[in-house]
């Protein structure tokens, strides 16, 4: 896309609609979580489930706060709309496999992630691949500015994410979800106190 004078019809179009599905993805793990409060003792609640609930609502308001970026776009196509409405819809795959209508099924939190954990590791997986062609979207001086951390960042998330799919331990899982959380939360110190 190319970059140049900010165009802020665009930009409101695009936020409002963004906003709706991010405010989804959220709405989401707030309900997740009342239940807790709703119904204590009633479903097993699993760390590493929990943890994986953090880490994805960092991402998500992190995700909402740096598309603030998109201000610097000035060309906008249909296909480029679509890939970020996408984008932020993946988010909400994510957030909603976390929290299923119905847990009858399952004897807790734990039993219901690992029966999902192809599911939600491939999807997470796509989220990081997909955050790299929205990076070089903005422009290469703006991927160039995150420095040679977020390609490395990227690439050990997404080659976690594959290797969480085929792993049961959850052990291995625990010290996954604990580790990304560290990251997400360096990431948005370092980079992401500041709008600009």
């Amino acid at each position: 896309m190319e970059q140049s004078i900010p165009n802020t019809d665009q930009l409101i179009h695009i936020r409002v609609v963004l906003g709706v599905v991010m405010g989804l993805s959220l709405a989401r793990l707030l309900n997740g979580l009342a239940h807790f409060v709703q119904h204590p003792g009633k479903i097993r609640i699993y760390s590493v489930h929990i943890g994986w609930v953090l880490f994805l609502f960092l991402a998500v308001v992190h995700f909402w706060w740096f598309q603030f970026s998109l201000i610097y776009i000035s060309y906008w196509t249909f296909e480029h709309y679509i890939f970020v409405i996408m984008y932020a819809a993946l988010f909400f795959f994510i957030c909603a496999l976390l929290f299923p209508d119905d847990m009858k099924e399952y004897s807790g939190f734990a039993d219901y992630f690992h029966s999902r954990q192809t599911w939600f590791f491939a999807l997470l997986a796509a989220l990081y691949a997909v955050d790299i062609i929205d990076t070089l979207a903005k422009g290469v001086e703006h991927f160039k500015n995150l420095g040679p951390e977020y390609p490395l960042r990227q690439a050990v998330m997404i080659t976690l994410s594959i290797v969480a799919i085929f792993v049961k331990s959850r052990r291995f899982h625990l010290s996954f979800v604990t580790a990304a959380l560290a990251i997400q939360v360096l990431w948005i110190i370092q980079y992401f106190q500041v709008l600009a």
